[in-house]
């Protein structure tokens, strides 16, 4: 699904993606507006299990595409790092006290254990694998597993969408202002296209998106300055996130994740930051808004 990463001793940085341009991100809308029907679909009509298929199924893909741009060399790693993602996001949804979660957080680590003595070629990259098994499934599988266990809450949909809004209109709010007022580079070691006019841009769409759920799915549920608040906090998240997976995609000397859909990319380049807008928001509903009420 990725290419595989080259020798990390003789292979240069991956060169930074063109700025894409307006034909680009037609094709990106072109390729998705077909799946947002079935999405709203799972995410506010369809039974609850439904939703967490769904949901399990794109954490899989993601926990794939991680672990072959990381461990392109072992297919054992691979399967298990994969499996171990999709398995900690269901223990998360469905241990019934902390016991049970720190069972699912002792199998990772054992299932890591004999992986790595399986097979422990090269042995000089055997750190790197490891810390990709053992941390890989935390990255993927508990931030994007914070959406499957946000849609349990009351008003799931709606908080789902939220994440969804923070994450992809702070992306066009970027993307839109970086190209317009764009001067100021953000982190041009990791992303020499973006800048600081293009952060802020994405911050105020992403303030705007949040205003707009909180006036329409989530009137008198979301207070109006919460919903300031959570914006410009996951929205920041969010798009540290999606540094983060430049620098691993950088590591690698890949340039996308995966091939899923036309102008996309990979699933994960998708995700990398509604990864942590989602577990923002879940934090918020889970263990703040109870207190504001």
């Amino acid at each position: 699904m990725t290419s595989p990463a080259p020798d990390s001793s003789t292979a240069p940085s991956a060169p930074e993606p063109e700025k894409k341009g307006l034909g680009s991100t037609a094709l990106r809308l072109l390729s998705a507006l077909p799946l947002i029907p079935s999405v709203l679909w799972l995410m506010f009509w369809a039974p609850k299990w439904a939703f967490e298929i769904f949901g399990l199924v794109w954490i899989a893909i993601c926990g794939h595409e991680l672990m072959s741009m990381t461990i392109p060399e072992s297919r054992l790693a691979r399967v298990w790092g994969t499996l171990a993602t999709v398995g900690l996001t269901a223990a998360m949804l469905h241990a019934p006290n902390a016991s049970a979660l720190v069972g699912a957080l002792l199998v990772l680590g054992v299932g890591g254990l004999f992986v790595a003595l399986a097979a422990p070629e090269p042995i000089e990259d055997a750190s790197r694998r490891l810390g990709w098994l053992f941390g890989g499934p935390i990255y993927v599988g508990v931030t994007l597993g914070a959406i499957a266990a946000l849609h349990q809450h009351d008003h799931g949909g709606a908080w789902v969408l939220l994440s969804m809004f923070l994450a992809f209109w702070s992306d066009t709010g970027a993307y839109f202002a970086g190209r317009a007022f764009g001067r100021t580079k953000l982190y041009p070691k990791l992303s020499p296209k973006k800048t600081v006019e293009g952060a802020l841009g994405g911050l105020a769409a992403g303030v705007l998106g949040a205003l707009v759920l909180q006036q329409t799915l989530l009137a008198g549920v979301l207070p109006w300055l919460d919903a300031i608040l959570l914006a410009l906090v996951a929205t920041a998240l969010g798009q540290a996130g999606d540094l983060l997976e430049s620098l691993i995609k950088r590591s690698c000397g890949v340039k996308d994740s995966g091939n899923i859909m036309p102008g996309h990319g990979g699933l994960l380049d998708r995700s990398d930051a509604l990864m942590f807008t989602s577990a923002a928001t879940f934090a918020y509903v889970t263990w703040i808004l109870p207190l504001r009420g």
